[in-house]
């Protein structure tokens, strides 16, 4: 696991984005866009520190508008998270990058890649969500999680009380509550949540999604379920993708969706590899390709 450094910047709206930092300083640039409901530290969860070292990477993951340290940004729409990035881009003197999307952080991802092509690599797709309204897409997903959806586009107060709930369910559950988490996950995930350095940075990717309250995560989450207002086969740089088969969280036919969508999409499914277990077994596989389309 990697530990961060974090620092911020001042958008030109005066806006302040939050963002950590992993790897090499001067290495070959990735923006991770995190999943949701998640934030910065994610890559705290996700990122080795030898391996990066290893491969030359430099690994940026910033907090989304009203997400963690990252102000909000009213009225906010997927399709303009791009402009966020080019100013980030802009304060740390990258010029051509690639934009990684995990889970909910793909349609952010994969919106860098239709809109600022010149400026992006590749993009790169990790148990991605597809957009909702793509046949067998909402359907697929679990009972909670299709809840969680719903509410976020039509409820979003309900969905703000109910990630309150879930903070004070996590602060004060103790190690049932930890391992009623952990059963609620398939295997290879559910083995990964029993151990505590695992499950507690991924409380803590929550936890600091919330950091600011619980209306950034919520409204994250709408714009996730309502369309992306940009059109995937559009994109024009290469696309790489990986998906578990067992995944219980973004089952697999929404990476089977983006990849038989976005054109040029390179996609690796593995059998055996579910939500949480794809970044974290495969991460050298995942990263070792990301570098070989940045040499």
């Amino acid at each position: 696991m990697s530990n961060s450094e974090y620092r911020e910047i001042k958008l030109r709206d005066g806006r302040t984005l939050a963002f950590a930092e992993y790897g090499s300083s001067n290495g070959q640039p990735i923006i991770h866009c995190h999943g949701a409901p998640s934030s910065r530290v994610e890559g705290d969860l996700i990122l080795d520190a030898a391996t990066l070292d290893e491969l030359g990477l430099r690994v940026i993951v910033p907090d989304r508008p009203g997400i963690g340290r990252s102000d909000f940004q009213p009225g906010r729409r997927i399709i303009d998270w791009p402009n966020d990035v080019l100013e980030l881009a802009a304060a740390l003197q990258l010029d051509r990058f690639i934009v990684v999307g995990e889970s909910g952080g793909a349609p952010y991802a994969a919106a860098c890649g239709a809109l600022i092509p010149t400026r992006v690599r590749a993009i790169g797709l990790i148990a991605g969500v597809a957009p909702f309204d793509a046949p067998g897409v909402l359907a697929a997903l679990s009972g909670p999680l299709k809840l969680m959806f719903r509410l976020a586009r039509s409820a979003r107060p309900i969905l703000r009380g109910l990630f309150r709930l879930n903070l004070s369910a996590i602060r004060g559950g103790g190690e049932r509550g930890s391992e009623q988490m952990a059963a609620s996950f398939p295997e290879p995930d559910r083995s990964l949540m029993r151990q505590p350095e695992i499950r507690g940075r991924f409380i803590a990717c929550f936890e600091e999604a919330c950091q600011q309250g619980t209306e950034g995560p919520a409204w994250d989450m709408g714009l996730i379920a309502r369309p992306w207002r940009f059109d995937l086969t559009k994109i024009s740089v290469p696309a790489l993708l990986w998906q578990g088969e067992r995944d219980g969280n973004v089952p697999a036919v929404h990476g089977r969706y983006l990849a038989s969508t976005i054109p040029n999409c390179r996609a690796t499914f593995y059998p055996e590899e579910a939500h949480f277990s794809l970044p974290l077994n495969r991460q050298r596989e995942i990263l070792s390709a990301l570098a070989a389309v940045s040499a």
